[in-house]
């Protein structure tokens, strides 16, 4: 089990005695996911690097190309810029804190001139560690919607340049 599912049921068992406003890590907390969105936004993949720490993992759940663990901020990157080529926009709606953890639920969509295209409901579990995101889980609302669209707009490379090279 992943750390940061351990996490979310500590955190869920938790929420019980957690303060209702929250306190200064929570707002500081939320502040950087906010301004994660804020350079997110801008259309430039890298602009969300500085929010990254350099061991981060962040956690894309499907069967699609794009899916998987990307490991440090180098694959986080990589990944926002498959984002970015696809038009993917995201709308955030709430956030949530407590502790080293910020929940948000965002829109997230791409129009890209065919179908199939995606247009659901996010939410991201981020654990934050000395200021930087070291952590985030992704929850969609509809995976067959998501595969669908990856599957569409991202193809793998030929074999067998796609497979890994330490077999």
């Amino acid at each position: 089990m992943t750390r940061l599912v351990s996490l979310a049921a500590g955190a869920f068992l938790a929420a019980a005695t957690a303060p209702a406003s929250g306190g200064p890590q929570e707002d500081r907390n939320i502040q950087l996911i906010k301004d994660y969105y804020a350079a997110y936004a801008t259309g430039n993949p890298d602009a969300v690097r500085p929010f990254l720490a350099p061991d981060i993992v962040w956690r894309i759940p499907g069967h699609h190309p794009l899916a998987g663990d990307k490991r440090g901020a180098d694959e986080v990157v990589a990944f926002f810029h498959g984002l970015a080529d696809g038009k993917f926009r995201a709308e955030p709606i709430f956030f949530q804190a407590q502790g080293d953890l910020v929940v948000d639920v965002h829109r997230g969509w791409s129009n890209i001139g065919s179908d199939p295209e995606v247009d659901q409901l996010y939410a991201l579990m981020f654990r934050i560690e000395d200021g930087k995101i070291a952590e985030a889980q992704n929850f969609l609302t509809d995976m067959y919607q998501s595969d669908a669209f990856y599957w569409a707009h991202y193809r793998l490379k030929p074999l067998p340049g796609r497979l890994a090279d330490d077999r």
